[in-house]
């Protein structure tokens, strides 16, 4: 029962934030107009989060169908606004901060879940478990492990050899990115026992690749690209595979 308010909770989060807020909403929070470069006053704006924060009350109150338990809702409201307000002040709008404002509402629902519906949980045990699991431990070291180190070490290893031309026709950083998506997706399909989808995933670089591969001469681009996908592929592999079966436990 718990479970299911909760999953009541983030469900009217989505629909709420994604589905029921346009266009003309979402520029409005920021204190634009539809067309995202008009500026409108601030008290418009101010009614526009007022808005968006009791869509996000009533539709909760309606998913968790508790018609006396007025303040979750109230205190979503108020939450809500109150998150949207402060990210409305940033000037600019990133990944970043669209990750932060999604972690902060979300995190707010999770609370309240627990101070509010999970009594008979032993929320405190499960953290501590989860604490001293050190297979928790283990997997987060191994995800850290194939970031940042592997790209750094990576690029290290490779940059005698990065062709000049590359660095001119590629996007900023688009190599960086590449690399840190397929290995968590490689060390993700070993650890759920889905390796299979590592021949997906390298049959669907290989696709894109094709172009470049197929270039006979631009041998040097093809085997750079080769040795780069190979040892990427392969250092979270063999992180995967450690994962797995540690030789010191």
């Amino acid at each position: 029962m718990n479970l299911i308010i909760l999953l009541r909770l983030l469900i009217a989060h989505i629909l709420s934030d994604f589905i029921l807020q346009p266009n003309l909403i979402n520029n409005a929070k920021k204190g634009y107009k539809k067309d995202g470069i008009t500026k409108i006053s601030t008290s418009s704006q101010l009614g526009f989060l007022f808005l968006h924060a009791f869509i996000h009350a009533a539709a909760s109150y309606l998913f968790i169908a508790q018609w006396e338990n007025w303040i979750v809702p109230l205190l979503i409201f108020l939450s809500h606004f109150v998150i949207d307000y402060i990210k409305s002040r940033q000037k600019k709008e990133n990944i970043y901060l669209f990750l932060i404002d999604q972690i902060a509402h979300i995190s707010v629902l999770f609370l309240i879940w627990i101070f509010a519906f999970g009594q008979s949980i032993n929320i405190y045990a499960w953290i501590e478990k989860s604490w001293m699991s050190t297979r928790l431990f283990s997997t987060l070291i191994a995800y850290i492990i194939i970031l940042k180190p592997t790209s750094i070490i990576l690029n290290l290893f490779f940059k005698r050899w990065t062709p000049t031309d590359m660095l001119d026709q590629s996007l900023p950083n688009a190599g960086k990115w590449i690399g840190y998506l397929e290995r968590t997706l490689i060390l993700t399909f070993i650890l759920t026992n889905h390796l299979e989808g590592i021949g997906f995933l390298l049959a669907a670089k290989s696709i894109f690749r094709f172009g470049e591969l197929s270039k006979a001469k631009e041998i040097k681009t093809t085997e750079y690209v080769l040795i780069g996908t190979l040892a990427s592929f392969t250092t979270a592999i063999i992180v995967g595979l450690l994962l797995l079966n540690p030789p010191l436990i």
